[in-house]
This record gives C-alpha cells, structure tokens and sequence, in this order.
C-alpha cells in the first residue's frame, strides 16, 4: 500500500518570519522576535483559505518519496502544486520488475500471473529481435508485446517517486481526504502530514 519515506521541510522560519513583510517598511532590517511572528502565522491561518492572507504556507516547501498504486495517481492529479522530481518508470524498467513485488496485496493473483507470462513473452521477443534487429516484423511484434504488457498492468502495481510540494497544498489535502474511503492510501498521506513542524497550528487550523 502507499507508504511515504525521508519527509524533509525547507523555508519553515524563513516563510514564518516573510508572513510580516506586508507590513514592514524596511524588510532588511526585521528585528521581529520569532515567537511574535509564530503568533501572527497561527492568526493568518485561521481566515478563509479564500482570503489570500495565509499564503507564507505556499514558501514552506515539503518533499518526500511517495510508493503509490495506480489507482491513486488521478486523485493525486488533482492536486496543482504537487511536483515529480523523479519517478520509477515502466518505460525503462517493466520488463525486469518483479510483478508479484510491485503489486500490493489486494491484487489478484491470477492477474498478476497474466501480467507475468507477457512480460516473459516481451523478454522472449525482445531477445530475438536483438539478435535480427533489421526484421521489421519482429520489431513490430516487439512494439505490440510491450503495448499489452504496459496496458495490462493492474491498478494496484505500485511505483515509487519523489514529490515536492508546500504547506498550502498539503493543507487542503488534509482537510479533503483525512476521512477518505482509501485510508490505507490517504491515511499514509494524512498521518505524514500530522507529523509536519506547525501542524496544529498552521494545517489543521482550518
């Protein structure tokens, strides 16, 4: 199932301490105490998310490796903010990846046992076609084994990629989908975000 893994939080003091900006005349020469400007973030997290005044969470950058099914790759596309700094891929690696590994437990084994017997037979293929790589046929075969092999991949093969994302973000993730009916999948997600420096005071804060 989802798991998330090396949770790092950038800017957190910095964007704390700019929240004050609009209100400074000169920015270089801040001399706020760092509690007080704690005190103003938690104030400005409780108005609207409409409002625009809390938006010093759009500074506190968050990254994470995030291992995901198939499934949950549309909802995650809903988010506009979340960023793939770099992902597994099918493209390069399916043929060698273990299928049973990268399924999670709620997949069926007769499809995995499918999924298994293409990829032995794009193996298969591909081995010949390197040993007559100008036989046009067997290259169009090739081409055909990988698109059914790609195409029967379950919903529940996961894959594992780092994201990057910010505090505004992953708050109306938490607020979305804290109660969601894949809580082993979002319920990963919402319990990292739990651990984030400031939770209670600038993401739960709703």
């Amino acid at each position: 199932m989802t798991e998330v893994s090396n949770v790092k939080v950038y800017d957190l003091e910095e964007c704390i301490r700019a929240s004050g900006y609009p209100m400074v005349i000169d920015a270089k020469d801040n001399k706020e105490n760092y509690e007080d400007a704690v005190k103003r973030c938690i104030r400005l997290c409780k108005t609207p998310s409409n409002s625009g005044h809390a938006n010093f969470l759009t500074g506190i950058r968050v990254s994470f490796n995030l291992k995901y099914p198939q499934y949950l790759t549309p909802q995650l596309q809903r988010y506009n903010f979340i960023d793939i700094v770099s992902s597994q891929s099918k493209m390069h690696r399916l043929a060698k990846m273990d299928i049973w590994e990268c399924c999670n437990d709620y997949t069926h084994s007769s499809i995995i046992e499918v999924v298994k017997d293409i990829q032995e037979q794009y193996n298969d293929c591909f081995n010949e076609y390197l040993k007559s790589p100008k036989d046009e046929i067997l290259k169009q075969r090739v081409y055909e084994t990988y698109m059914e092999l790609i195409s029967s991949l379950p919903m529940g093969f996961e894959l594992t990629m780092r994201v990057s994302t910010n505090y505004m973000q992953l708050k109306n993730i938490y607020h979305q989908r804290k109660h969601h009916k894949l809580k082993e999948d979002w319920g990963a997600i919402t319990e990292m975000i739990k651990k984030l420096p400031y939770f209670v005071e600038f993401i739960a804060n709703n």
